[in-house]
């Protein structure tokens, strides 16, 4: 399953770009082969939309979340590395950018009523069947989002959405009839399945180090930051009427219901509270802020760590705060962290990427060699044997008949098919994703009388994913797109 996600990676991105905020409790993923440019304050830059550090760890972790759903909990690190999820990571962000860019450029915008009725729809922040705002607050609190991130992150997705929406695409009646005429040639066939299991591989380091030697530079060590850091902890004070009046007087256009409406004072008031301590905590965190830059702190413990995207306990918010930290500035303004203390960063080294040693990236570099060498033998084995093989024969079957082929499984049996049914050859073999080959002779062909082509048939899904992929070819020659990290 992973070799076909891996070769079809483009046109999973094409249809998961849709939908970001599709998934949320997904938690943190780090990754690490990268390594930052001079422009650290953002990882990549299109047309006028910048992505910033925190959008391509939040990138990450929600396609790692989504493959990990795909392969029922049996996705790990290794797997997101020979997937190449980073790279997948950074290209779904720009293509993003790219949407967002064509929505400015026709002035879309996504308002609060819109936001609100598609927050609405999500059964995760759901409790008896029906939204709940508590609820909404603890998923994300959960989450290490904040309620305006979340918000703001949402909205981009609904601007896309929108974006998209305004270019429909349809299937004309000369297409379908081309179709269903195609869809109804059957073939009688004999086959044979050609397994990758099947193939043994030496992965002597004799024969493995010299692979590695000539792509060692897609096995790299992340870039990690030893840091000196302080917290101030969250400050619980308790606040008379006339500091809660004047407060919700001042900010009572932001403090409003599930609804959108302006709570009353009264059910207002934990809200406030819940402010009032947060703005106290940040102002005690910016003196000690502040008396940390002159070396003039007293009583406050100093400790120390090293964060990277794998290894980070602070949330998305410290990290991009900490990659933008240089020797010459290196103290972070407070950061809020967990349930409300914050943390100022002082930057004391910054360890860049390098290439991993063999040993370090044997593992990665088997994950690579061994597919590449099983898919090269089972080729050598099809080209040998599909002039004089003996397998097993079919009825008359369509390229909607892939539960007759028994010898394989249905994806298996969809993308044979698929070639089958395109190709010229009487005689030939098909390399499939997983990197099975089917090896094939057809006996007999004949023309069936069905007719059942609509709308809803995969020619509409060709053509939008084909038009998908060519509007983003479009927009990349429309908008400057610039890199500023290295390693993908």
């Amino acid at each position: 399953m992973i070799t076909w996600m891996q070769r079809h990676k483009k046109y999973l991105i094409v249809s998961i770009w849709i939908s970001t905020i599709a998934f949320v409790g997904a938690g943190f993923v780090g990754w690490g082969q990268y390594n930052y440019g001079d422009k650290a304050g953002a990882v990549a830059k299109v047309g006028n939309v910048e992505i910033t550090m925190g959008e391509l760890q939040k990138s990450y972790s929600n396609l790692y979340a989504q493959y990990n759903q795909m392969f029922q909990g049996n996705f790990d690190e290794e797997k997101a590395k020979s997937f190449g999820l980073q790279s997948q990571a950074l290209k779904f962000l720009t293509q993003q950018a790219l949407i967002l860019n064509l929505a400015a450029s026709y002035d879309l915008q996504v308002s609060d009523a819109e936001l609100l009725a598609d927050i609405k729809t999500r059964d995760y922040f759901f409790k008896d069947g029906v939204f709940n705002k508590d609820v909404y607050k603890e998923v994300l609190s959960k989450n290490n989002l904040s309620i305006k991130e979340y918000e703001a992150s949402a909205k981009k997705d609904l601007l896309i959405q929108k974006t998209l929406a305004l270019l429909p695409v349809q299937a004309k009646d000369s297409e379908l009839k081309i179709l269903g005429t195609a869809m109804n040639i059957a073939d009688k066939i004999e086959y044979k399945v050609l397994k990758t299991n099947e193939i043994n591989i030496d992965m002597s380091d004799e024969l493995l180090k010299p692979f590695w030697e000539k792509i060692q530079n897609k096995f790299m060590t992340e870039v990690s930051y030893e840091v000196k850091f302080i917290k101030q902890a969250k400050i619980s004070k308790e606040y008379d009427d006339a500091t809660i009046n004047e407060y919700y007087n001042e900010n009572k256009a932001d403090l409003k219901d599930s609804e959108g409406k302006i709570l009353p004072i009264e059910a207002a008031k934990d809200k406030i509270k819940e402010e009032l301590n947060a703005k106290e905590t940040k102002k005690e965190a910016l003196k000690a802020y502040i008396a940390y830059k002159k070396g003039e702190l007293k009583d406050v413990e100093v400790s120390s760590s090293t964060i990277s995207l794998s290894n980070n306990s602070f949330g998305a918010e410290a990290l991009e705060s900490v990659s933008k930290l240089t020797s010459a500035s290196p103290f972070s303004k407070p950061v809020m962290v967990g349930g409300g203390d914050f943390i100022t960063f002082e930057l004391i080294k910054t360890n860049p990427s390098t290439p991993k040693s063999y040993e370090d990236a044997k593992g990665e570099v088997i994950s690579v060699y061994v597919p590449e060498q099983k898919k090269a033998k089972l080729l050598e084995l099809a080209k040998s044997s599909f002039n004089t093989f003996h397998g097993s024969s079919t009825d008359f079957i369509t390229g909607n008949d892939s539960n007759k082929l028994t010898d394989l499984s249905i994806q298996e049996a969809d993308e044979f098919l698929a070639a089958l049914f395109t190709t010229q050859d009487k005689r030939g073999f098909v390399s499939l994703e997983n990197g099975n080959v089917v090896i094939y002779n057809i006996l007999e062909q004949k023309m069936l009388s069905n007719s059942n082509v609509n709308q809803d048939n995969p020619i509409v899904k060709l053509k939008s994913a084909m038009f998908n992929e060519s509007l983003v070819k479009n927009l990349q020659n429309k908008y400057k797109t610039e890199i500023f990290i290295q390693g993908l």
